[in-house]
């Protein structure tokens, strides 16, 4: 068997835009020879998967999936709004939600059986050929509790558990798991509006703090404020800032003046027992990708041409 080399390997790479793993199989499979190792790749699909990878894929699905005390929030991104509507893609995608709850990464994730022999990342690269728009598996995040309960919600839901942005929130006690997961859906609803940055005043990065710190010294300065009243007016407004980025510190939504911490201090002296906010998590579609701006007359012209 002839040896396969990294220049052999990047050589079919470039023919075929596959990824690295998959074009040192098809050399493997083929004996080195780069023609066939090029159909082997069309054959399978690969090559056609591969060469969608280039098109942004910013819309697709968020999903949660929930297990008593442990949760996972999912995000699986396809080119067009169309697929999210595709009850194949909306299958896949609840069943990775399902297989995330024991996932520790997006990479332990990708390698898990799908349930068919296959790993999710080959099961998703078999989904963009039969479906012919590139996707991705972008990122996960799971939630657990020892005691107590993972609550979650679903704005803009396309089906159950399937939307746009998708919350999950731990809540540690030993209240009645009823009441939890009433106070945890509410909890949830109020992430998915307000979408704060930070747990708490103690998880705020040092950075964030020292950053804002210096706008607000900035912009008293610019009011002419002496420097003793300067430092009296960052009290009050590093405060306000935390009540914007912190969600222990947010007034919230649904009553629009009692504090997040208040709620759930309230919460558990109505239930008989503590309860501690332990983690949140939220996923909204598409954020941080950058999108292209497209033509849309350029675009039917294309098309027109052939």
């Amino acid at each position: 068997m002839a040896d396969i080399t990294a220049s052999m390997v990047k050589e079919l790479r470039e023919k075929t835009g596959a990824g690295m793993m998959d074009a040192k199989k098809a050399l493997t499979e083929n004996g080195g020879d780069m023609a066939v190792a090029v159909d082997w790749l069309r054959t399978k699909g690969l090559a056609k998967a591969e060469k969608k990878s280039g098109r942004t894929a910013a819309e697709g699905l968020v999903a949660i999936a929930i297990d008593g005390n442990k949760g996972a929030v999912v995000e699986i991104n396809a080119e067009t709004d169309f697929v999210a509507r595709n009850d194949q893609f909306q299958g896949f995608v609840k069943q990775v939600a399902a297989l995330a709850l024991d996932a520790g990464d997006v990479e332990a994730l990708a390698a898990k059986d799908y349930g068919s022999g296959k790993p999710v990342s080959e099961t998703l690269t078999d989904l963009i050929a039969t479906i012919g728009e590139n996707m991705s598996l972008r990122r996960m995040e799971g939630l657990e509790v020892s005691k107590g309960a993972v609550t979650g919600y679903i704005h803009g839901a396309l089906a159950d558990g399937l939307g746009k942005i998708g919350v999950l929130v731990a809540l540690e006690s030993d209240a009645d798991q009823g009441a939890l997961e009433a106070l945890g859906k509410q909890l949830a609803m109020h992430i998915a509006a307000a979408n704060p940055e930070f747990l708490d005043k103690d998880s705020v990065d040092a950075d964030v703090l020292e950053r804002e710190r210096n706008v607000i010294r900035e912009q008293a300065k610019a009011e002419g404020k002496p420097d003793d009243i300067i430092e009296k007016m960052l009290e009050g407004r590093v405060r306000k800032f935390y009540g914007q980025i912190c969600l222990m510190e947010q007034v919230f939504v649904i009553d629009g003046e009692t504090k997040i911490a208040k709620v759930i201090e309230d919460a558990g002296k109505e239930a008989g027992s503590d309860i501690s906010l332990k983690a949140y998590a939220r996923f909204q579609l598409g954020e941080g990708i950058e999108k292209e701006e497209e033509d849309f007359a350029a675009e039917v012209a294309a098309v027109a041409g052939g």
